[in-house]
């Protein structure tokens, strides 16, 4: 228990810059991608598909990684996974034309695993009273996508696109050795709670809280990540700002929900998961309302003369109302692992990497449902009209399921009370 104690927090760090380091390469084509639209002349539709590729590997890889990790060391997994993203960063700048990016694109994507190892690793660490914190903490490594936002930019203007990868790669054979040095290893004790076969774990993947919980990580996480991809470019077409500005307020975007994560998961542990997770959906689901009106003008026929109403979100009320959705979705973030922990502490492994990628599958669909509504509708904002769906649907999820439980509570309250009982 001394062991654990001493290193608690050193595990904690060094797992949460390991995780920024991947999540920063799993985020790469959110630039990168800007420049490959022009030069490719990809659609819309295909932009979202180049964006998908990273991250769809990155999903589903997290099942049975996260199985794995409930079997193996997940130091020695992490520093693994690490290292196998450094040859294709070596390769990016010998890659040509669109199906290429997207294989390589597949491969690169399973850096986007290192969450839920480090979700398993960071576990171990903390009693159940810290675990909001910790895991908020954890999950703070989202900020990886601001290194790829303050990065790229700079790697561009001082040697060119091409030599993008082969930095990265540099950065991330750092991080690993860093890491495979410094992060201190479970001791044996807490080795040993890693129990049970592989049908003890699936067995939980028959519970429907499971696939409820991933369906809230599929809003908070999934639509966080499309954004990251999305936002650049979405800067540029639509208010016509330039790459560095684009790129400036969708740090601001991911810097603030990266950071707030680790407040949303002590939130969760003074106020309860489930209480500040219903906020932070209440708070996009009103910030979604308003980004999902397209420019429009009305004309109202008049007595003497036609009356012309317009409306339009501009730049910094857009940015301002992005902005509130990252804090929401950051919080949201910290308390759906907040309450994945209080139904499956032993299972964090497998239950946390079947949610983890079914948030991330929402990081790899949404942008290519972006893409194809935009090209479709006609309209920028036909994306957000696409979030405020989603988001409802969790809503619905949530409310429905609460009520089932609280039926389920007073039923149960009756039969133990015999109030139920034939005189």
């Amino acid at each position: 228990m001394e062991i654990q104690q001493k290193h608690s927090y050193r595990a904690l760090s060094l797992a949460t810059l390991a995780f920024a380091a991947c999540f920063s390469v799993w985020t790469l084509y959110s630039i990168i991608g800007i420049e490959l639209k022009s030069s490719l002349n990809l659609t819309s539709t295909e932009f979202g598909l180049l964006l998908a590729a990273p991250i769809f590997t990155g999903a589903i890889f997290r099942v049975p990684v996260g199985f794995l990790a409930e079997r193996v060391s997940c130091r020695n997994l992490f520093f693994w996974q690490m290292l196998l993203a450094v040859p294709p960063l070596f390769y990016l700048p010998y890659v040509e034309t669109f199906s290429e990016y997207i294989l390589l694109g597949f491969v690169l994507g399973l850096s986007g695993v290192s969450f839920t190892i480090g979700i398993r690793y960071v576990t171990d660490w903390f009693d159940t009273k810290q675990q909001g914190f910790a895991l908020g903490v954890f999950g703070a490594g989202n900020a990886g996508a601001a290194i790829t936002l303050v990065l790229v930019p700079f790697i561009v203007d001082a040697y060119g696109w091409k030599d993008i990868g082969p930095i990265y790669g540099v950065g991330m054979l750092g991080m690993a050795i860093v890491f495979r040095l410094f992060a201190p290893e479970i001791s044996k004790y807490y080795q040993e709670k890693k129990n049970g076969d592989f049908a003890f774990h699936l067995a939980q993947l028959k519970d429907i809280k499971v696939w409820r919980f991933g369906l809230y990580y599929y809003f908070v996480f999934g639509s966080f990540l499309a954004l990251i991809l999305w936002l650049p470019q979405y800067y540029m077409e639509a208010y016509k700002l330039s790459l560095k500005q684009a790129l400036a307020l969708t740090l601001l975007f991911v810097a603030s929900s990266s950071m707030v994560r680790a407040v949303g998961g002590w939130f969760a542990d003074r106020f309860g998961a489930r209480a500040v997770n219903w906020s932070a959906f209440w708070i996009c689901m009103v910030c979604l309302f308003f980004l999902s009106y397209p420019p429009s003008t009305m004309i109202i026929h008049g007595v003497s003369k036609d009356v012309e109403i317009s409306f339009e979100v501009n730049v910094w009320l857009f940015t301002f109302l992005i902005f509130v959705i990252g804090i929401a979705q950051g919080v949201g973030r910290a308390s759906v692992y907040k309450i994945v922990y209080d139904y499956y502490p032993n299972h964090m492994g497998s239950v946390g990497g079947v949610i983890a990628a079914v948030g991330a599958l929402g990081g790899c669909t949404l942008p290519v449902m972006f893409g194809f509504a935009v090209d479709t509708i006609g309209v920028y904002s036909a994306c957000f009209m696409l979030l405020y769906g989603v988001l409802a649907l969790c809503m619905m999820a949530m409310y429905l399921a609460l009520q089932a439980e609280r039926q389920q509570k007073s039923l149960k309250e009756a039969i133990d009370n015999n109030f139920l009982e034939q005189d």
